[in-house]
């Protein structure tokens, strides 16, 4: 599907989708209940995480990488 050079790209668009999916989930559960519109609510929640988690994880993903080898390596 995609070559193997995208390869970071599409790990971070995967990790984001999931990630906000959950997290957005329980947030909303959390603070709402279960009202009548909770998966509207959630949803809309989602696509804004997404919209602001996938850019970020593509900025700081290389200062994280050199920063969890030092962490590692010590």
């Amino acid at each position: 599907m995609f070559s193997a050079k995208y390869f970071h790209q599409v790990q971070a668009l995967l990790l984001t989708g999931f990630m906000t999916f959950i997290v957005s989930g329980t947030i909303s559960f959390i603070n709402l209940g279960l009202v009548n519109n909770i998966v509207e609510i959630w949803l809309h929640a989602w696509v804004l995480a997404y919209i602001i988690a996938f850019p970020t994880l593509l900025l700081v993903s290389p200062f994280v990488q050199k920063l969890a080898m030092k962490i590692a390596s010590k």
